[in-house]
C-alpha cells in the first residue's frame, strides 16, 4: 500500500506530499512511528472494562489543535520509528497483558500501513476487537480502506462552529469533514452491539470535549449527533479540558471549564433524550490523565 504515500491524500488536508521522500502537513514520513503502547484504563467503561485497552499512540497529527493535550506526540513529533512486522508484535503483545481491545490512536495517517498490520494480525489468529480512535478529520475515501478490518469507530467531533475549527485547528471544513466521515463509520460498522460483559464488540462511540466559553457550540454537536443518528451510536462527553500553553494566549482557552459550563451541555444532552452516554468527573481534568509518552511496549523486550 505504499502508493498511498506517494503523493499523499490520506486526510482532509490533501498536502500530496511524496511521504516517500519527505513529511507530509502532518509531520510524518511513510515510516510508522509510535511513542507508546499500553493498557489503558481511562477509557469509556465498554472500552476500557476491567483488564483495559489496549492503546497504540501514533506520531504525528493532521489537526494539530492548539489545545492539544497529547502534544508531545501531536506536534512535537516524539516518537519511534518501528517496522510493519513490530506493530503486529505489539498488537499480541497488549492482547498477553490483557487488553480487551487494540486502540489505534490518531492513525489516520498511517491508514494503509495499519491496515496491512490488521491483516497479518488478523490472518494470526488475532480475535478481539480493533478501534480507530481519531480527530474525526477524515476523508472519506480512505475511511473506506477499514472495511472489515475496523471494529469500533472511536472519532471525536469537536466544533460545529468553521469559525472555532479555524481559530483552534486550522480547518475551516472540519464539520463538512467529520460530519461526512462519521456517516461512512456508522455505515461500516452499524449500530453499537455490547457483550454479555457491556464490553463493546463492534459500532461508534462519539467524542465531544465542551470547551471553555463555547458551551454553545457543543449544544449544536449534541444535537446533530442525536438528530443524524439516534440511539445507534454512544455519545462521550467529556469535561478534561486541560489549558495548554499554545493556547494560553486565548482568553477563554486559558481556564478550565467550569461545573455550570458542563452540567449545561449534560442538561440539553438530557433534554433531547440522549440515553446511550458517558460523562466525565470534573477530575479528569488533569494532566495527571495524560499518558506519559516514553516509549512504553514500543521496543520490543
Amino acid at each position: 500500500m505504499n502508493g498511498y504515500y506517494k503523493s499523499c491524500s490520506l486526510c482532509p488536508r490533501k498536502c500530496h506530499a511524496d511521504r516517500t521522500k519527505a513529511f507530509g502537513i502532518c509531520g510524518e514520513s511513510d515510516r510508522i512511528r509510535i511513542c507508546r503502547a499500553s493498557l489503558h484504563m481511562w477509557e469509556e467503561p465498554c472500552i476500557s472494562g476491567k483488564s483495559g485497552s489496549g492503546t497504540v499512540f501514533f506520531t504525528g497529527c493532521n489537526l494539530k489543535c492548539i489545545f492539544c493535550q497529547n502534544r508531545d506526540i501531536s506536534l512535537s513529533h516524539a516518537g519511534l520509528d518501528i517496522s510493519l512486522d513490530r506493530l503486529v508484535e505489539i498488537f499480541f503483545e497488549l492482547k498477553d497483558k490483557g487488553a480487551n481491545n487494540i486502540n489505534l490512536v490518531t492513525p489516520t495517517h498511517f491508514t494503509p500501513s495499519v491496515a496491512e498490520a490488521i491483516d497479518r494480525a488478523k490472518a494470526e489468529g488475532l480475535d478481539i476487537p480493533f478501534i480507530w480512535n481519531s480527530s474525526g478529520y477524515e476523508n472519506t475515501e480512505t475511511l473506506e480502506l477499514l472495511r472489515g478490518r475496523i471494529d469500533i469507530f472511536l472519532p471525536d467531533l469537536k466544533y460545529f462552529s468553521s469559525d472555532l475549527s479555524t481559530r483552534f485547528s486550522g480547518a475551516p471544513d472540519y464539520f463538512e469533514k467529520a460530519s461526512a466521515a462519521l456517516k461512512k463509520m456508522f455505515s461500516l460498522v452499524g449500530e453499537a452491539v455490547l457483550d454479555q460483559n457491556g464490553m463493546m464488540r463492534s459500532g461508534m462511540i462519539v467524542r465531544h470535549l465542551v470547551l471553555p466559553g463555547h458551551v454553545d457550540d457543543s449544544l449544536k454537536v449534541i444535537s446533530y449527533l442525536k438528530n443524524t443518528f439516534g440511539d445507534s451510536i454512544y455519545v462521550s462527553i467529556m469535561n478534561q479540558y486541560t489549558p495548554m500553553p499554545d493556547a494560553s494566549e486565548i482568553k477563554e482557552l486559558s481556564r478550565r471549564l467550569t461545573t455550570y459550563e458542563y452540567e449545561k451541555v449534560l442538561s440539553h444532552a438530557r433534554d433531547i433524550g440522549i440515553s446511550n452516554g458517558f460523562i466525565q468527573d470534573r477530575l479528569s481534568a488533569s494532566e495527571s490523565f495524560i499518558p506519559a509518552f516514553d516509549y512504553t511496549g514500543v521496543l520490543k523486550k
